[in-house]
């Protein structure tokens, strides 16, 4: 493909050709990344993600439902605990006797 011009215009704003937009689904509201290279600029699609903030219950639900045999599940309790919950109020998978 080739090199397609483009002016900078007020506050740095710079417009991406169409036919590049529509290659790369670039749209209104799209999120891009700009790294400086050695050569240049390059500006590339982004995506961002949401994070999803856990509460206390349910680090401690990971905690219980993730330990690995009778001991990793005490010290998952003695965690739980820690973190100022009765483990006997999360629910939880048990681990299989080891």
């Amino acid at each position: 493909m080739p090199p397609e011009t483009s002016k900078v215009g007020k506050r740095g704003a710079v417009v991406i050709p169409a036919s590049l937009r529509r290659r790369f689904g670039i749209t209104e509201g799209s999120l891009v990344i700009a790294e400086g290279r050695a050569e240049g600029v390059l500006i590339r699609p982004a995506a961002a993600f949401p994070i999803e903030m856990y509460t206390p219950e349910r680090q401690a639900e990971f905690l219980l439902s993730n330990a690995v045999g009778t001991k990793d599940y005490a010290r998952a309790k003695a965690d739980v605990r820690k973190l100022g919950l009765d483990y006997r109020k999360i629910p939880h998978y048990k681990p299989v006797r080891s």
